[in-house]
């Protein structure tokens, strides 16, 4: 009952699982390319965050099916292999990472970075927004170190209270710097695509993973940011109104009247962090039941004690005890 009610509440749930897709992202990465023809002359593709690789089978299908494409994906966590990619399980935020990138396509850069990556959100907006933001900034941060001039770069943020400081910071690296909105994101949450294109660092910039992207190190001609400088970015909505609602819950009947039949994740998780529930459940320990025979504590001691009132001294208290006691059965 739980799988068909989570089927019918999210259409592009279900039919990423129908497509082969291995999570609903690609949608969105499909959608982004249809308004912004991200694909368009592009052999070498770098999927930073990819886990569990969505985007990854969408750059496989759109830039390997034109021969000599070349899609690097890069993760902390362990992926399922994809046909044609080639991973790399590391830290964004190495040096070593974006050597490893490099080498792999022999020394010539990337015409593509993309990035859906977010951390485990709080609930506390200013907190969420906050580690996105430096996710980011880190995702931009290797791709200084790989992307070739006029190349592009696209990544998911969250429109919060000071989201145009970092549209400044992007706008200072490239061209063009677009906020998106995919048809098959919810309305309902903060995410956006920041779609940057046109990669034109500042003269005398030098990528340095060691240090922020924008500090007083640099000439000072190109490096205005000081407080929160203010730009106005376009925000462009992918897709018309007959694309399906990622808020509405479509019916299971199908068109032809044929019977709904429920598909199994394309990829499921390799090492999902509720992995040790799963175990204990199918061990029948998880929320076991504590029998009172299996508890070396007596009842008695389980029992909640009452408040000791003071003692009242009487001389008749122990021959009322011995009666009580021959009366007793």
């Amino acid at each position: 009952m739980g799988r068909t009610s989570k089927d019918k509440r999210d259409v592009y749930y279900r039919l990423a699982k129908e497509n082969g897709w291995r999570a609903r992202s690609a949608f969105k990465l499909l959608q982004l390319d249809k308004e912004f023809q991200l694909f368009q002359g592009v052999t070498r593709a770098v999927d930073l965050c990819a886990a569990p690789g969505s985007w990854s089978q969408v750059l496989s299908q759109k830039i390997g099916g034109q021969g000599s494409g070349h899609v690097v994906a890069v993760d902390l966590q362990a992926m399922a292999p994809l046909p044609g990619v080639v991973q790399i399980q590391g830290d964004i935020t190495q040096l070593s990472t974006a050597k490893e990138i490099i080498q792999h396509f022999k020394g010539c850069p990337a015409d593509l970075v993309v990035c859906d990556g977010a951390p485990d959100v709080t609930g506390l907006h200013d907190v969420d927004e906050y580690m996105q933001a430096q996710l980011l900034l880190a995702a931009l941060n290797i791709a200084t170190h790989v992307l070739k001039p006029g190349g592009c770069f696209v990544a998911k943020i969250f429109r919060g209270r000071d989201v145009t400081l970092l549209y400044s910071q992007l706008r200072v690296f490239f061209s063009s710097v677009l906020c998106a909105k995919p048809r098959s994101s919810r309305n309902s949450s903060i995410e956006a695509f920041a779609v940057c294109q046109g990669y034109d660092p500042p003269e005398g910039f030098i990528p340095d993973l060691s240090k922020p992207l924008l500090d007083h190190s640099y000439d000072p001609d190109f490096n205005q940011l000081d407080g929160p400088t203010r730009i106005i970015v376009p925000f462009v909505t992918c897709g018309d109104l007959s694309s399906y609602d990622s808020d509405r819950s479509y019916p299971l009947d199908l068109e032809d009247g044929s019977k709904y039949k429920y598909t199994p994740p394309t990829q499921p998780p390799i090492s999902p962090p509720y992995q040790e529930a799963c175990t204990l459940k199918k061990k029948g320990q998880l929320a076991k039941e504590i029998r009172p025979q299996d508890c070396p504590i007596s009842r008695v001691d389980t029992l909640p004690q009452p408040l000791v009132a003071p003692q009242r001294h009487s001389l008749l208290a122990p021959e009322m005890e011995d009666n009580e006691m021959s009366c007793s059965p």
